[in-house]
């Protein structure tokens, strides 16, 4: 099943995954809008990774100081995600 979010303060504007049926591991990420090739990057580096090590790994990076940035965006999403189930 895919999740989507919907971001803030970011050039992307929705990141949308899935999780594995574990409901621990990212199967996919794919953000709409932002830096194309850099997001490619950050969607191939967390595939396969459990969604608190990502959480952790990328909570609180800064873009430009917007107070948060496209991978800050994706914690908050997985976060989101994991106060859901």
């Amino acid at each position: 099943m895919t999740y989507s979010y919907k971001t803030r303060g970011t050039c992307s504007r929705q990141i949308n995954f899935e999780i594995a049926d574990d409901g621990e591991t990212i199967q996919s990420v794919e953000f709409i809008g932002g830096c194309n090739g850099n997001l490619k990057g950050i969607s191939a580096l967390v595939k396969g990774k459990k969604i608190d090590e990502v959480i952790d790994t990328l909570s609180g990076i800064d873009c430009n100081f917007r107070g948060t940035s496209c991978p800050d965006q994706l914690a908050r999403a997985l976060r989101e995600y994991k106060q859901s189930f």
